[in-house]
């Protein structure tokens, strides 16, 4: 099945997937379904086999695949049997696979055996969507602006996870842009992040973000640290925009064994803690935005978080002043929303997050970003030292 994907034409991966599916299990059908960008709906893949049309994300049994993660199967006790199976991506839901298949040829392990092949399709979905259209367009539940396309092309997507954390994201608007910055990397010693605040709604903010991302990425590539990566950012800024155009960004380094943590806040987006019973923000030392004067000098301040710690990201875009004139989501309203959506996984409360600020009444920014990181850290080790030490 592998290599029968991995041979397939790219705008038609379903062939091979749906022939192994007659073959093995008597598909009646198979089809699939691809969460939209603004995530509120899953649309089909044309051509379809079954009778699948767009249906609303948080709703049906498809929804239900989608937001747990889990198969779910449907009508076993009539002739046939439908069975609604995640496609996911190190843990970037990708939508849902539809497989119709005689009641009969259920057997112990069948679910299992199919959710298999759905991973498998979301990888090589994920290779195949750099050569044709077919994904994309699918993914647009209305026309996506120029500017949009620009900020989707430039960010890594919507999700990671390992064994030592879970991070997700989720962003408005979704058919537009706002110029946010999100970018993460992992390797054998831990995770590094960046989030930045919006620079606005149009192309030429979009420009900006992407020479911050670019230059960030080329930091890191080159095994600098966080400090490393503002200052070439910094310096990459203001060289093309003369202070013009700062950017307010966090860039952020978590080491895998200790949970030990280097953070730059350059005027960045702000970032909360839940630990326990306990919400709280993060009080960072800010600094100056990347860009905005030449040869800034950064500082890396030093952090602990423990297994078990949510931190929650806000960037936000330039809106009026609200609470405490800061230009920024209150702090007290954000405390209540992280409190509230405490008991949901880290893949489904940005997304909430972003739906109470916007619920909340008077002036909210027009572009959010939300990011979520749990941390589990490293499992295998023994955390018995320094297990109680606070950050």
């Amino acid at each position: 099945m592998g290599r029968a994907l991995r041979e397939a034409p790219a705008h038609r991966l379903l062939d091979p997937l749906r022939i192994d599916l007659v073959q093995q299990f008597g598909a009646v059908s198979a089809d699939l379904l691809l969460v939209d960008y603004g995530q509120t709906e899953l649309r089909p893949v044309e051509p379809v086999q079954g009778p699948v049309e767009p249906q609303p994300m948080e709703s049906g049994p498809a929804g239900r695949a989608f937001a747990t993660q889990q198969p779910y199967l449907s009508g076993e006790d009539g002739p046939t049997a439908t069975a609604f199976l995640p496609v996911s991506v190190r843990g970037d839901r990708c939508g849902v696979l539809v497989v119709v298949l005689p009641a009969e040829r259920l057997a112990p392990g069948t679910t299992s055996e199919l959710a298999d092949l759905a991973e498998m399709l979301g990888h090589a979905l994920r290779v195949a969507d750099r050569h044709t259209d077919v994904y994309r367009r699918t993914r647009r539940a209305r026309a996506l602006s120029v500017p949009g396309e620009m900020q989707w092309d430039l960010l890594p997507g919507r999700a990671c996870v390992s064994e030592e954390f879970d991070l997700h994201a989720h962003w408005e608007p979704a058919y537009t842009s706002a110029g946010h910055v999100l970018d993460w990397s992992v390797t054998g010693h831990g995770l590094t992040l960046v989030v930045a605040d919006g620079t606005g709604p149009g192309a030429e903010d979009v420009l900006v973000s992407n020479l911050a991302l670019n230059a960030i990425r080329n930091a890191r590539r080159a095994g600098l640290d966080v400090v490393g990566q503002a200052s070439l950012t910094d310096q990459a800024l203001y060289g093309q925009y003369g202070g013009e155009r700062p950017l307010s960004a966090l860039l952020m380094s978590l080491a895998r064994h200790s949970g030990e943590v280097q953070v730059v806040d350059a005027g960045s987006p702000t970032v909360w803690r839940s630990r326990g019973a306990v919400v709280e923000r993060f009080d960072l030392e800010r600094q100056l935005p990347l860009g905005m004067f030449e040869d800034t000098v950064y500082v890396a301040q030093r952090l602990r978080i423990l297994p078990g710690d949510r931190l929650v990201f806000l960037a936000c875009d330039r809106f009026e002043p609200t609470e405490g004139g800061q230009g920024r989501a209150p702090d007290r309203t954000m405390h209540r929303v992280i409190e509230s959506t405490r008991h949901l996984s880290a893949a489904n409360l940005p997304r909430e997050v972003v739906r109470a600020l916007r619920s909340q009444g008077g002036p909210t920014p027009e572009g959010l970003l939300v990011l979520c990181l749990d941390w589990h850290g490293d499992r295998t080790a023994d955390r018995t030292d320094g297990a109680h030490e606070e950050g």
